[in-house]
């Protein structure tokens, strides 16, 4: 198995999983930055205020998202196991 297609899959599998969990990450980040400017404005600094929201957001979108993050990471799977005879010479 040759050093290039060792890369290439490792950059496959390193693109999917940023894929797959960008959406997530992206929400936390949008409702961390927004009850961050709600705490600032209204002086309220408590933990909880700022966990909470962010993680019933993230919860939110991982459940809309399940269905397409469940199709893409198949997809590479199954990309995957057909390339292993490939692989494996």
């Amino acid at each position: 198995m040759s050093e290039s297609l060792v890369l290439g899959v490792v950059r496959q599998a390193i693109e999917t999983a940023i894929v797959v969990a960008l959406p997530m990450l992206v929400v936390g980040l949008i409702v961390g930055v927004v009850v961050s400017i709600l705490q600032t404005v209204t002086s309220v600094q408590d933990n909880i205020l700022s966990f909470i929201p962010r993680a019933a957001a993230i919860f939110v979108v991982f459940a809309l998202t399940f269905p397409w993050m469940l199709r893409v990471v198949t997809g590479f799977a199954r990309t995957l196991f057909l390339q292993l005879p490939d692989l494996v010479r």
